[in-house]
């Protein structure tokens, strides 16, 4: 990122790093979080705020292929978190993608 894009990150990270607290997030998932926004900074190179559907889609597609389900989610927790709180926008994952459909068997004694 040039000086400007990394400032302009830094500011939004750092609010990122305040609202989450006052959210009352646990310290886990506040580390989860803040690694989501930082993770996804550094697979565009550019601030987070100036991604497109289809970039998220791009990265989504990515994270799947190298994460499990869990992280995915925490994933996309903190993005949505960060959407919210710090860009004060909906954004609508699962407009996205949809997490695995488990079928679990009957109970039958």
């Amino acid at each position: 990122m040039n000086t400007f894009k990394q400032q302009r990150f830094d500011s939004l990270y750092e609010q990122h790093l305040t609202n989450l607290p006052l959210q009352g997030k646990r310290p886990a998932i506040i580390n989860a979080g803040n690694r989501a926004v930082r993770r996804i900074a550094a697979y565009f190179d550019c601030c987070r705020d100036n991604l497109t559907s289809d970039d998220l889609k791009r990265y989504v597609t990515q994270l799947i292929a190298s994460h499990s389900w869990g992280k995915v989610k925490l994933e996309r927790n903190g993005l949505q978190f960060f959407y919210r709180h710090v860009l004060n926008q909906n954004w609508e994952w699962l407009n996205i993608v949809t997490p695995p459909q488990m079928k679990q068997l009957p109970n039958i004694l």
